[in-house]
């Protein structure tokens, strides 16, 4: 089969590998259809890491998937041959000290597609995974939304972490697919006001749409003193959506005493700095949102159900041959891309 890998810092080569197999009674052998280029593809594609996880090339990433399901194991009773399913990236051992408190995202033997040392990625024509990171689609979904549903997850999971969101003011700093993906359900769930910030503009465009009271480019306004304008006595909670130190500066000056910072942003350097006066007089709680736990079910629900409408995430669309292309275009924050997506 195909699989598309990393060879290189910006470089990427199709070549041809052997077919995966199912081995174990509860594997399901995947025929891919769509991946999502995601914020963490790029830092791999871009620096070769992410933190201490350094790619030995070649390797294939990609990690937001959905497909159709080929063959499965003697045991596998969830999902059957044919149905299209959203691909679950990780895969917990579910017998470790975090999974049995409920916490499978952080396992300490924790596999997770596209991630340097763990499990290649989905952008490949085939794929195996564990029956439990497979999860049908309705009937009334599209594959889009499989896709989709990885990043709509974390934003779930990061808005349900959050202090209660009805009638709370929220900030969202970086409005990519995560901060979208946090705008949806946040929104959904009874957020009384929302202030936007990105240094692209077709991306705050897309923001206007969904209704927010205001959106900034922080590189032409003073966000701070115009939420201030707006929101006398600050927000609710702030969350950091892009991995950018001035980001972080301006969650703590937008949060009002006894305020919550949620981190999901992925930085490209070793550590944060902040005000401790400023973060201790205002007792600000920081939360690190470490990818999604126990949301993916829960976000297929609201999609099904149209909660929320994400197809708007979608920018640009590339066939399987052309992932460099749509690797560099996110890269570069080209076209005013807000989600490329891979078509198989």
């Amino acid at each position: 089969m195909k699989s598309m890998v990393l060879t290189g810092i910006r470089k990427m080569e199709m070549i041809e590998v052997p077919d995966p197999k199912i081995e174990n009674d509860t594997d399901v052998l995947i025929k891919m259809e769509r991946v999502g280029v995601c914020g963490s593809d790029i830092h791999y594609y871009t620096t070769g890491k992410i933190g201490s996880q350094v790619v030995e090339y070649p390797f294939p990433v990609g990690h937001e998937g959905a497909g159709t399901v080929v063959e499965i194991g003697k045991a596998v009773t969830h999902v059957k041959i044919g149905d299209e399913i959203a691909v679950e990236p990780a895969m917990p051992c579910w017998d470790c000290d975090q999974c049995n408190v409920g916490r499978p995202h952080t396992c300490r033997n924790l596999k997770f597609l596209g991630c340097p040392g763990q499990a290649d990625g989905c952008l490949s024509e085939y794929i195996v995974m564990p029956e439990t990171s497979c999860f049908p689609l309705d009937k009334s979904m599209v594959l889009d939304d499989g896709a989709l549903s990885e990043p709509l997850a974390i934003g779930v999971y990061a808005v349900k972490q959050s202090i209660p969101l009805k009638e709370a003011s929220v900030g969202i700093l970086g409005f990519g697919p995560i901060g979208m993906s946090v705008l949806l359900p946040a929104k959904a769930m009874g957020a009384r006001s929302m202030y936007v910030t990105d240094k692209i503009d077709a991306r705050l465009e897309i923001a206007r749409s969904q209704g927010v009271n205001y959106v900034c480019n922080p590189d032409q306004e003073d966000v701070v003193a115009k939420v201030a304008e707006l929101e006398p006595n600050m927000l609710d909670v702030v969350f950091e959506c892009c991995g950018k130190q001035e980001a972080l500066e301006n969650a703590i000056d937008l949060l009002k005493p006894g305020g919550k910072l949620m981190v999901i942003g992925i930085p490209e350097f070793d550590y944060w700095q902040l005000s401790a006066d400023k973060a201790r007089r205002k007792e600000i709680t920081f939360t690190n949102v470490r990818r999604q736990n126990h949301a993916l079910e829960p976000t297929l629900e609201m999609m099904k159900n149209k909660v929320f409408d994400a197809h708007q995430m979608v920018t640009h669309r590339f066939s399987f041959d052309k992932t460099k292309e749509a690797f560099d275009l996110v890269d570069n924050y080209a076209d005013g891309v807000m989600k490329a997506m891979i078509e198989f």
